[in-house]
């Protein structure tokens, strides 16, 4: 089982990671809102190799079955290597390669509300964002939100997987 989880979690973690910077650097003119969509299609599609492991591992290592106990186990584990080397990604982009992403994504959030929010309303919320964005250009609190996303997506598509998937053995 160990080997399946490392392996099924690095097919994962490649795949955030090839997306992930595939999307930085070849549609960073489309929208925030686009981009952040993309995001959440290249979590969910590396995190496919949840199902993936889990069936490899019941249908190839165990004799065709799989607990809903082991398959969630595995499921979680194959999320959590994904989701650190996601976290991991992430801080290394935003302190290294992009140092001044939070400065334009905060900057473009505000600009948006700037047009649709009342003066008043607006003061509240850019307070606010200015508080999202200390927090978030700490690497420690950025890690733990990108790394927490990933797992929580991750701990749905285990769930969903290891109802799927389960299977007893005949015996």
């Amino acid at each position: 089982m160990k080997k399946t989880i490392l392996r099924y979690g690095t097919y994962g973690a490649l795949t955030i990671c090839v997306l992930s910077i595939a999307s930085w650097y070849g549609l960073s003119t489309l929208s925030l809102s686009v981009q952040e969509i993309l995001g959440y299609v290249t979590i969910t599609v590396s995190l496919c190799f949840v199902y993936f492991g889990i069936r490899h591992y019941r249908d190839k290592e165990n004799g065709g079955a799989v607990s809903f106990k082991q398959a969630l186990t595995m499921g979680l584990l194959i999320s959590l290597i994904t989701a650190i080397i996601f976290g991991l990604l992430d801080v290394f982009y935003t302190e290294v390669l992009n140092p001044g992403f939070m400065d334009y994504y905060y900057a473009e959030i505000a600009e948006n509300m700037k047009g649709t929010l009342p003066p008043d309303e607006l003061r509240i919320r850019l307070a606010e964002l200015e508080e999202q964005k200390a927090q978030f250009s700490n690497p420690i609190l950025s890690f733990t939100f990108m790394a927490t996303t990933v797992f929580a997506i991750g701990l749905i598509i285990t769930l969903l997987s290891a109802l799927i998937l389960q299977r007893k053995s005949e015996s």
